[in-house]
């Protein structure tokens, strides 16, 4: 782990650069801010030594390019819609999309975080067997019964 000293001396050094990088990948101030740290706390937490300061520049431009790609190839980048774009959707999706998240977010909690990891965060059952610690056969029954749930609460249309 870097010291304070030099995690100052990189971002006074490469903040701009590093801003600059992101701004053009993402086009948005919000996800650049969230790469800027990213990438910093990345400097911070590694142990790379550099052979010289174009070395370290290297590096960072490296990280930060990658970490703009990561995001802009990140599940939740790929199936999320910009709230305008659903303010503008007939009144009628707009309401069933209301709907299926009311009827999600009334699930039990045991169901709920196995429906938002599969069907928000893209992870398959084994996955989320390992990340709650639960057999994977358990994981596919809470979904299962999930699914019952919504499609009952929904009147029978679970988009599947």
């Amino acid at each position: 782990m870097r010291s304070e000293e030099e995690a100052r001396r990189a971002i006074d050094q490469y903040s701009d650069m590093v801003r600059r990088l992101c701004m053009i990948h993402l086009k948005n101030y919000a996800d650049t801010e969230d790469i800027f740290q990213t990438v910093f706390l990345k400097y911070v937490l590694s142990s790379a030594s550099f052979e010289s300061p174009e070395h370290e520049k290297a590096w960072f431009i490296r990280v930060t390019i990658n970490a703009c790609k990561d995001l802009l190839k990140s599940f939740f980048r790929k199936n999320t819609v910009p709230l305008d774009q659903i303010l503008e959707q007939p009144a009628p999706l707009k309401d069933r999309h209301r709907e299926v998240l009311e009827a999600v977010l009334s699930l039990p909690a045991k169901y709920k975080d196995v429906v938002y990891l599969h069907y928000y965060e893209g992870y398959t059952a084994p996955e989320i067997g390992h990340i709650l610690g639960k057999n994977v056969n358990t994981i596919y029954t809470l979904l299962n019964r999930a699914r019952q749930i919504l499609k009952e609460t929904l009147g029978g249309d679970t988009g599947e």
